[in-house]
């Protein structure tokens, strides 16, 4: 068996899946779960969606749109292109329950990833307009909790 866990999308796809697929006996199995950066990531979409909005350029290190192969349609096709059979996608539903904004926004100041190494280029100033547009994207409950859903996709196929 080969896995890779949240990682295939930074990789070649095509080159990393081709590869598992060699290494792996025949009747293995090659296995990859990624986010749903497009549709599914609630926070991570918001969060570029408001990037986007205030700053044109931001909208070239969307998620959403580097990572369009993370749907299921794009994984199913990576797979049997690469020549595997029996090829399942599954979601994963995974729900993002923040005790408010804050426990959300401080992640992003960490400077790792796409979205805090994003954060980490702004000024002080533009840093700010981004934390209150975000802020107004998300649904806040009564608490001042937010909750969101993350989705990530499965991919499974066999090697003939």
């Amino acid at each position: 068996m080969v896995v890779s866990g949240l990682a295939l999308n930074f990789l070649e796809p095509a080159r990393a899946t081709a590869e598992a697929v060699r290494v792996v006996r025949p009747g293995g199995v090659v296995a990859a779960y990624v986010w749903d950066y497009p549709e599914g990531m609630a926070f991570l979409r918001r969060f570029w969606d408001a990037a986007a909005e205030l700053d044109p350029a931001a909208r070239a290190l969307h998620e959403g749109r580097r990572f369009a192969q993370c749907r299921p349609d794009p994984l199913h096709a990576l797979w049997t292109g690469a020549g595997l059979v029996d090829v399942i996608v599954n979601p994963i539903e995974v729900p993002t329950v923040f005790a408010g904004f804050a426990d959300l926004w401080e992640p992003f100041l960490s400077g790792q990833g796409p979205a805090p190494g994003y954060v980490a280029t702004l000024a002080p100033a533009a840093r700010d307009r981004l934390r209150t547009r975000l802020e107004a994207l998300l649904p806040t409950g009564p608490d001042g909790s937010v909750t969101l859903s993350a989705r990530a996709w499965a991919v499974r196929g066999r090697r003939p």
